[in-house]
């Protein structure tokens, strides 16, 4: 089988808006408080800096990493993490902006990762670009590579509708956003073997169209309660 159209479409448009959506986010992280606490949480969850628990076992991928600023910041919050994403476009820009982090260009559809490697992966608005029938196979590779006891942080556009942008960042483009239900979310990450453990959804602020949503789930170990 060749590589799907909307995979094409998603590494195209971000290879081509890659500078320029690097300049538009920059510091935005920085005013969004919750995001950060957020982070800041699964930071703690998988072993970084100021942890309340023993440190997980392996590594942290961010995936769909974009320009890096969300690796960075958890690589500041004392995390061993690397980010990799579909655009070679977008990870140059990380590359240079980000030095002393690890990136690396793949597709969560297959991941280039050992199974049970991680103690923690990120997907930060990177489902969003996926068609939902594509999703049970990527949460299924997530659970691959995550250790038992690994965990997972999501965050997405909360809602059920498909966008075509022709525009964005300043180029033209083609390209879909789908807006995922977090009942949906939640139940095929609970398929695919994950114990979701928090969910969020806030409502919209400056630029934004909708709702957004956070899940946290886990990797359970074989000796967790059912």
């Amino acid at each position: 089988m060749g590589e799907p159209n909307w995979l094409r479409e998603t590494r195209a448009a971000y290879d081509e808006v890659a500078v320029d959506y690097a300049r538009l986010v920059h510091g935005e992280l920085a005013r969004k408080p919750l995001e950060r606490a957020l982070l800041a949480t699964f930071a703690e969850l998988v072993g970084g800096a100021g942890t309340t628990r023993a440190a997980a076992s392996g590594p942290v991928v961010e995936v769909g990493c974009g320009t890096g600023r969300i690796t960075a910041h958890l690589c500041g919050l004392g995390l061993g993490v690397a980010g990799l994403d579909l655009s070679p476009g977008m990870v140059a820009v990380a590359r240079e902006s980000w030095p002393g982090v690890r990136f690396g260009v793949a597709s969560m559809t297959d991941l280039p990762l050992p199974d049970a490697g991680l103690a923690g992966l990120v997907a930060w608005y990177s489902i969003i670009h996926l068609p939902p029938e594509a999703l049970p196979t990527v949460f299924a590779e997530f659970h691959r590579v995550l250790a038992p006891g690994g965990e997972l942080l999501l965050a997405f556009k909360a809602g059920d509708r498909r966008i075509r942008l022709e525009q964005a960042y300043g180029h033209t483009v083609s390209y879909d956003v789908h807006w995922l239900p977090p009942d949906r979310i939640a139940a095929q990450l609970a398929a695919a073997g994950f114990a979701v453990h928090a969910r969020l959804v806030r409502e919209p602020e400056d630029y934004e169209r909708g709702p957004q949503a956070y899940v946290l789930a886990r990797r359970p170990r074989d000796a967790d309660p059912a």
